[in-house]
């Protein structure tokens, strides 16, 4: 088969598309014929070697930790599925990935595809749905009736994330460029606020019972976010964490996805029924793997990108 592999730690040149043995399922694993697997930002991190100590590889390695395609076989001890069901993933960091015609999946970690769309955009779901829904729901506490600010509504995260906050009935201010508006409105914003053109917090126009910061951010700017928290808030964030004690009994959290099937699951529902729409800004070839990672880098990429086999 071919695959996309990296046999040693560098820049995007490091990324190379070439024959590779086609895996088997092993025990309580199955093997998916892949539609589709989609970029996310740490994995050039991962690709450079900035994260050995917390995702330790085994080189050379297959990126693409979301997945989505149809099972060609299950391993032994798998009862819950079949070959040519189709589903989607969110596969351990860790271990070989989805940036190939085949991939290894462990069966605890599968959902049903959903049934509306093209299957190979349903890898735009998994890792970024679980992310949004996990800051919201378990870090959050998000409930009807409270306000949030979500700081980088534009992203993959911030589409999922504006969508599942308004349907719990949250009144919405998002944070987002020109070019994400029209699609941050269409997904429920009750008010959108350009950073570029009105930078916070002087926009903001209040505080917040929850704050959700999508972005990285200079210890001033994560201060500022902080600080538009109301009283007894929660300020939330993927990525620069908030300090420990932030005063007024605002409280601070720190995001680390996790795979979690049955969330995962309860997020193709939502697709399913019309609740939750699946975003896809680019659909690229595999082999434009390297590519996109170096697009990335240069702040060009906005929204989820899908890679497909050839």
């Amino acid at each position: 088969m071919k695959a996309v592999r990296f046999h040693a730690y560098g820049d995007s040149s490091v990324l190379v598309h070439e024959d590779a043995d086609r895996p088997a399922a092993g025990p309580g694993q199955v093997l998916v014929k892949v539609a589709g697997t989609s970029f996310n930002p740490v994995e050039v991190a991962i690709r450079a070697g900035h994260l050995q100590q917390v995702f330790p590889l085994d080189l050379p390695h297959v990126p693409g930790f979301d997945l989505a395609g149809v099972i060609a076989e299950v391993g032994e001890g798998v009862t819950a599925w079949r070959a040519g069901d189709a589903v989607v993933a969110f596969l351990p960091m860790s271990e070989p990935g989805a940036a190939a015609e085949y991939a290894v999946a462990p069966a605890e970690s599968l959902a049903p595809a959903p049934r509306t769309g093209d299957l190979a955009d349903a890898a735009a779901l998994p890792a970024a749905g679980l992310t949004a829904w996990q800051a919201l729901f378990e870090h959050a506490g998000l409930e009807a009736g409270q306000t949030i600010l979500i700081n980088g509504a534009g992203g993959a995260v911030g589409g999922y994330a504006v969508q599942l906050a308004k349907r719990a009935g949250a009144a919405v201010t998002a944070t987002a460029s020109a070019r994400s508006a029209a699609r941050i409105r269409d997904h429920g914003a009750d008010r959108i606020i350009d950073y570029t053109a009105t930078p916070l917090p002087r926009s903001a126009g209040g505080r917040f019972t929850v704050v959700l910061n999508l972005v990285p951010t200079s210890p001033e700017e994560t201060a500022q976010l902080v600080d538009l928290v109301a009283d007894g808030g929660t300020f939330v964030s993927t990525t620069t964490p908030g300090p420990e004690d932030a005063g007024r009994a605002v409280r601070t959290a720190q995001v680390f996805v996790r795979s979690d099937a049955a969330q995962l699951a309860g997020l193709v529902a939502r697709v399913d029924a019309g609740e939750l729409k699946i975003d896809v800004a680019g659909r690229r070839p595999l082999t434009d793997l390297a590519a996109v990672h170096d697009e990335a880098t240069a702040g060009q990429l906005a929204g989820k990108t899908v890679l497909t086999p050839a």
